[in-house]
């Protein structure tokens, strides 16, 4: 099969097309008041392929071109220049970046005979903000929605998000801003009823730009009239009691600059009081001090006043006297319950773990009873066999026996043998060591069987 005229003609010049290569940066990103290089390098592996020609545009115009003929054309040299061009690269260079620079810009070269080849580089323009934060010093506890905290991102592109991390419930509101360069400048408030416990409250700014967080902690500033409060009455001042007093606490934004002690009908104060600062001394309780007392306290935003009923007794009160006493005693019994508690456990579980060790001695120890050694078995069964039995004669008749007894004779009885006794003798001391309770049941001394019995029993039973 024979190729088409133009393939044939077309071969050559695409193995010369295949054979060049312009390499560019798929993206690069500049900073709005830096300059910024967009780098175009021609490569070649074919010596009769030349470079006639390299032009940058963007969207469509030219902007810089370089010729090996003709030399270097710039349409805004202010903005744009071209570094060392050559028929191997040709670099543009944007001197100070703005936000109109962002976009594609294209290297075309010119080669000879091969044609045109072009190579695209995407420019992002980014701007780095100005972040401030700043807590509202102006905010007062008035019942009534405040902005207390404002946070701003200026000048950034792209815009920043800004976000709030507190414990206080509030509202944000955010507005961003178009500026003139291309930038944007973002303002976020936290809004909220502020109160006088929002007051030294943290609150933090967190700002996000090209992935970037930055934190801008604060703390909020509420103003608030003072918040007065008295301690030391402990409902036990009688008569002639001594060196009691009474403080005057108050906390407020700005802080407290006075206090002031009166009574509460305006009468002058009793002579037994007097008063230093925020706190008022009783030398000696007495019936004139049988009254109520006013603190008042002022600051910025005004004046607020605590009042204090003081009551005067003829003897102690033991409830109030010993009222902090109890509290103490009560605290230091439960913790005498607790530590005796803790020692009756330690206790039972010592005596607990003796007594089971205990009981595996005694499960794990040897018998108590020791039977007898070898030689003292094969004695007393050497004994048994030698001790020597005396039949009982048999008997003639019924009628001489009756005679016997007629005559007050007895039949004969067993007789024991010597051997035979201490056989005997050491078969008893036997079962009293095996089981002492035959001790109970010994028949008295110099009984014999027969006569309780009447029957003969043999020692050899016991064997």
């Amino acid at each position: 099969m024979q190729c088409p005229l133009f393939l044939l003609l077309l071969g050559p010049l695409y193995t010369v097309i295949q054979a060049q290569e312009i390499s560019v940066n798929d993206q690069k990103t500049g900073i709005i008041g830096q300059e910024i290089d967009l780098p175009c390098t021609i490569s070649s592996s074919d010596p009769n392929v030349h470079v006639s020609q390299i032009m940058w545009e963007k969207g469509g115009s030219s902007i810089a071109v370089y010729s090996p003929q003709h030399g270097t054309h710039i349409s805004d040299s202010n903005t744009y220049q071209l570094i060392n061009p050559s028929q191997n690269s040709a670099t543009l260079r944007i001197s100070s970046v703005r936000a109109i620079n962002e976009g594609e810009y294209s290297c075309e070269v010119t080669l000879f005979p091969s044609g045109n080849r072009k190579a695209t580089t995407k420019l992002v323009v980014i701007a780095v903000p100005q972040n401030s934060a700043e807590a509202n010093t102006e905010a007062i506890a008035n019942g009534e929605e405040q902005t207390v905290a404002t946070c701003r991102s200026s000048s950034g592109r792209p815009p920043s998000l800004i976000t709030w991390q507190t414990s206080l419930p509030g509202n944000v509101t955010t507005t961003m801003t178009n500026n003139t360069d291309g930038t944007y400048t973002v303002v976020s408030r936290y809004v909220l009823t502020p109160t006088s416990q929002a007051d030294g409250m943290p609150i933090t700014c967190n700002i996000n730009h090209e992935s970037k967080m930055i934190p801008i902690p604060l703390k909020l500033s509420v103003k608030y009239p003072p918040e007065v409060t008295v301690e030391g009455f402990d409902d036990n001042w009688h008569l002639k009691r001594n060196g009691v007093f009474l403080t005057c606490s108050a906390k407020g934004n700005p802080p407290p600059t006075s206090y002031i002690w009166k009574t509460i009908d305006g009468s002058p104060l009793p002579s037994t009081v007097r008063v230093k600062e925020n706190i008022l001394y009783v030398d000696e309780v007495d019936e004139r001090v049988n009254r109520s007392f006013l603190c008042e306290v002022t600051n910025a935003l005004g004046s607020r006043a605590y009042r204090q009923d003081v009551l005067v007794r003829e003897k102690p009160n033991p409830s109030g006297a010993g009222a902090t006493g109890g509290i103490i005693g009560g605290i230091i019994a439960a913790i005498v319950g607790i530590a005796v508690v803790a020692t009756v456990i330690l206790i039972c579980r010592q005596q607990k773990k003796n007594q089971t060790a205990k009981d595996d001695d005694e499960f794990e120890g040897p018998p108590a009873y020791k039977p007898p050694p070898p030689s003292l078995k094969l004695q007393i069964e050497k004994s048994a066999e030698e001790v020597p039995l005396k039949a009982l004669p048999p008997p003639s008749d019924t009628t001489e026996s009756q005679d016997m007894e007629l005559n007050g004779k007895t039949p004969p009885k067993y007789q024991m043998t010597p051997e035979s006794q201490r056989y005997s003798d050491f078969q008893n001391d036997y079962l009293e060591q095996e089981n002492p309770i035959y001790n109970e049941f010994q028949p008295p001394e110099n009984a014999s069987p027969r006569d309780e019995e009447g029957f003969v029993m043999s020692p050899a039973v016991y064997v």
